[in-house]
């Protein structure tokens, strides 16, 4: 592995040519400072940031090498660069692997009391102990793991023993030797390049490094402990909700980074489950504010010099969090109070319904691991069981409402359809299958609608967001408008459509033409959503990331990720670059390749969609993406480009709707026919309509003001009638009238006006207009510990067939029933005389 120069070969594991070497880390201080500052290896992977040698131990081939170089040098690593004791570290092999124990014993040095052959304890047909495989078949091989003796004042025993689960003795070091695949008979062969997969666990040896027994007590967390302990006003250091957080804010803030947005599903629902998991600690806590997103800054301090991207996002993630944060903390309160409640009265020990999980995930956005966690920190179970049938009622009840019902599914054993559409929008094709409700029949007659089965086709099948082709299948004698083209199978092609002339049967031959301008139109819309995904990430950012789309004739419509709305400033960026790359009117091209090729040549592909081993990679314009739909010939063929509306459509998810082609020309012309018609109707050019508009809008608020003057004088000229009306109960003035042509603010303006003159009083008044009716009742200060107006108004409301409520003192409401409207102001008095 080493050579004489101090640098560290590589050869790929399966073509067992050299990669470019990297320098051998010599400072134990570098070591340290990446193992103090970043997460344990086996979870988050590898980087080649840092460039320190137990970055490149992982999963390369050692050549001839093999366990003896991976052993001896894991050893050296930690012995004679972190200097650890070596009288400290025990190690295990595979009770088999004998090599691996003479390397130990023999070659390195350590003794066999120190050495543990561990062997088959879980009893599955494969499973076993310090040996590892992906799956029943495969590659495979033993493992030998490096343990650390933290020492007898620590509970514990080595592994393989009774307190093996104990702290004293932690692995720290894994190397799994790769030197097997296993058939599915169970039988082993020799791989041809054997490798070692290892891994450490860098807070681990931080731990052991910092003479601490624990990974939460090592300096990176400490530090972001004591910020989750400032935000939360906790003082006990050691309170395990503190280091949930502090692990939390780590994971969640390197998420967001990396692209991932809370959401419903997928990653983001992963996410959103972390945070508010975190939250629910806080909670714990007594923090009901939110905090979560100010420990941003502390995390960006004690990573960002690892981590420059984490520095570069700091806002960005701060702002995620803090939405997320808000968001929640609304219901997160209300949610508790309830699990509290039914908690309170299910017996110690019993089970929460599965009825009330899921209303608290449906309700209250409490994931099932959220409630599950609460419960169990309370010794309750969950019936998972309950929750899985009540969300599975609320699936069959969403598919059942839903626009669009999935048809019949379609059994299918033929031959595949050869897709041609790439080149051809005509081809001649042979009938393989015909369907009529769903069942296989022999032929479909004029009129039946019908699924047809072709051997070969030109039409596209809906996929990857592109609607699917129409068009015409035309044999002798016979006609089928194809309505949608739908795949069956992956590569069987299903043209839905309706039997418009003679009879279509198995084993016909039909050309099958597409329509031709719908799908130009929706080539056009496909297209431009390649560049534009990529112009939305160099204008927002390279977190920008699709969650969907839909491209059919009339328009793209595209979903991404983005945790704000998108300016005007920035759509017109995006605009400006889209065109400009239309403009250059370059060449698209297409070309299959494998798919680990097509990804490290800048692919990019969707998370979430399966690929094949092989791919079609697509570069149109400055955009490179894996795609298999159909796309214009150059990109000046998109025409123009304008983006029509944006939005939120869920939480950190935005939606763009655009248009191209002659969409976008027509576009263009209705608005500006809007313009001309509007600059016509303020009698000015359309140069000057913007300033016509302004001064138009200046003149109509100015008039209002004079309205609403006018309607106070009208207001209080009636007050001064009206009061004259007024009867006396029992020491209180009480006015109950209908003003005919009075708005709502019209009448609490009055029974302000009423109330100060009448001193004592209780006050209602009713107006009608366009068939509602609105109810205004007050009540002087001196007067509400007897009455309350939004029970006055409310009694009114009532009988007109409506509702109302409000303060004490003021209270509106109304109904639609005119007929009774007299009769229930005339009650007012009788209403009033029996509360007092």
């Amino acid at each position: 592995m080493f050579t004489n120069s101090g640098m560290v070969q590589f050869k790929d594991v399966f073509t067992g040519k050299e990669t470019r070497p990297y320098k051998r880390a010599t400072s134990s201080q570098r070591c340290l400072r990446a193992g103090g500052k970043h997460n344990d290896l086996e979870n988050v992977g590898y980087t080649a940031r840092h460039h320190t040698f137990f970055e490149m131990l992982g999963n390369f081939s050692f050549g001839d090498y093999f366990k003896q170089e991976a052993i001896r040098n894991a050893w050296e690593l930690l012995t004679q660069v972190y200097h650890l004791p070596a009288e400290k570290l025990w190690v295990t092999v595979y009770q088999e692997d004998d090599e691996a124990y003479e390397i130990w014993n023999k070659e390195v040095g350590v003794p066999v009391e120190r050495i543990i052959r561990i062997g088959d304890n879980k009893g599955a047909r494969y499973a076993s102990d310090n040996f590892w495989q992906m799956a029943d078949t495969g590659p495979c091989g033993p493992c030998s793991e490096i343990f650390y003796d933290h020492g007898p004042d620590v509970w514990g025993g080595p592994p393989g023993s009774p307190e093996e689960d104990g702290d004293r003795y932690i692995e720290i070091w894994n190397l799994v030797f790769m030197q097997f695949d296993r058939d599915a008979a169970g039988v082993m062969h020799p791989l041809p390049r054997p490798c070692v997969d290892t891994g450490m666990g860098l807070e681990r040896v931080s731990a052991v490094l910092q003479h601490v027994h624990s990974n939460y007590q090592i300096d990176l967390f400490q530090n972001l402990i004591k910020a989750a302990a400032r935000e939360t006003g906790v003082a006990d250091l050691e309170n395990n909700s503190l280091k949930v957080i502090a692990d939390h804010i780590r994971a969640c803030s390197f998420m967001i980074v990396d692209g991932v947005i809370p959401g419903n599903e997928g990653r983001g629902y992963v996410l959103r489950r972390i945070i508010r998991r975190a939250l629910r600690h806080g909670y714990q806590l007594g923090q009901v504010k939110p905090f979560f997103h100010k420990l941003v800054a502390d995390l960006v301090m004690e990573m960002g010099e690892a981590y420059p991207e984490l520095v570069q996002h700091q806002d960005r993630v701060t702002q995620v969090l803090k939405q997320e944060e808000e968001r929640f903390q609304e219901t997160l309160e209300k949610g508790m109070k309830i699990l509290d409640a039914e908690l309170e009265s299910t017996a110690k020990g019993g089970a929460l319904s599965g009825e009330t999980a899921f209303t608290l995930y449906d309700t209250f956005g409490f994931p099932f691991d959220l409630t599950a966690d609460i419960c169990r920190e309370r010794g309750y179970e969950v019936d998972e069981a309950g929750y899985e049938e009540a969300m599975n009622r609320q699936r069959e009840m969403a598919r059942a409402s839903g626009k669009f019902k999935m048809a019949q599914a379609l059994s299918y054993s033929g031959e595949q359809t050869r897709f041609e559409g790439y080149e051809h929008l005509q081809t001649n094709a042979k009938v393989l299958a015909v369907y009529v409700d769903g069942a296989l029949v022999e032929s479909a007659t004029e009129g039946q609608d019908a699924v047809i089965v072709l051997d070969n086709t030109p039409f596209y099948a809906e996929s990857g967001g592109q609607v699917g082709d129409t068009g015409i299948l035309a044999g002798f004698g016979s006609n089928f408008s194809v309505h949608d083209t739908q795949k069956i199978q992956s590569s069987v092609f299903g043209h839905h459509g309706t039997v418009t002339l003679g009879t279509i049967k198995v084993g016909d031959l039909l050309d099958a033409h597409v329509d031709v301008e719908r799908r130009q139109r929706t080539m056009r819309n496909h297209s431009v959503t390649h560049i534009m995904h990529k112009a939305l990430r160099q204008v927002l950012g390279e977190h920008v990331q699709q969650r969907g789309s839909l491209v059919d004739p009339d328009k793209t419509r595209f979903d991404f990720a983005h945790d704000a709305p998108v300016t005007t400033e920035e759509i017109s960026r995006v605009e400006d670059i889209v065109n400009a790359e239309i403009l250059n009117n370059t060449d698209v091209t297409a070309q299959l390749m494998s798919y680990d090729d097509a990804v490290a040549g800048g692919a990019v592909a969707l998370f979430g969609e399966k690929y094949d081993d092989e791919v079609r990679v697509l570069d149109i314009g400055f955009s490179r993406e894996l795609c298999g739909g159909t796309h214009v010939h150059r990109t000046g063929d998109i025409g123009l480009f304008k983006i029509v509306s944006e939005g939120g459509v869920a939480a950190g998810i935005r939606r763009i709707e655009a248009i191209t082609g002659s969409n976008a020309l027509a576009w263009v012309r209705n608005l500006n026919k809007s313009v001309q018609q509007a600059a016509a109707s303020l009698k000015a050019n359309p140069a000057e309509l913007v300033e016509k508009a302004r001064q138009a809008q200046e003149h109509i608020r100015s008039l209002e003001k004079e309205v609403d003057q006018l309607k106070a004088k009208v207001a209080s000229a009636a007050s001064a009638d009206l009061s004259s009306q007024a009867v006396d109960v029992n020491g209180i003035k009480v006015l109950a009238a209908v003003i005919k042509g009075a708005d709502p603010k019209s009448l609490r303006g009055m029974i302000d006006q009423l109330k100060d003159k009448l001193k004592t009083a209780v006050v209602v008044l009713a107006a009608e207009a366009d068939g509602k009716i609105s109810v205004a009742a007050g009540v002087t200060a001196d007067t509400t510990s007897k009455i309350k107006a939004g029970d006055l108004v409310s009694h009114v409301s009532t009988q007109i067939g409506g509702k109302g409520g409000g303060r004490p003192d003021m209270a509106m409401g109304g109904g639609t029933d005119l007929q009774a409207l007299d009769a229930a102001i005339a009650g007012v008095r009788a209403w009033v005389e029996s509360k007092v």
